[in-house]
């Protein structure tokens, strides 16, 4: 499990979410202008609830979703 300063070190973002949650992220630029983005959302304590990676294009928008926790599903286009 992850304590809350390793996923404010890790992940670098971070909102409050209703009853003590938070959403974390953090952004990867590509060489080709794309970038993905990770997130993870955690309850009040730090436990994973969910984690996926979006996809941006070279004009910011989400053209990919992958969740990958709880249940990975794989790449869906948007």
């Amino acid at each position: 499990m992850n304590t809350r300063v390793q996923n404010e070190r890790k992940f670098g973002y971070w909102d409050e979410l209703p009853g003590g949650g938070r959403r974390y992220w953090l952004d990867v630029s590509g060489r080709l202008g794309w970038r993905a983005r990770y997130l993870k959302e955690v309850d009040g304590q730090e436990v994973t609830l969910r984690f996926w990676q979006e996809i941006y294009d070279e004009q910011g928008k989400l053209v990919e979703v992958h969740e990958k926790y709880p249940v990975d599903k794989g790449h869906q286009k948007v």
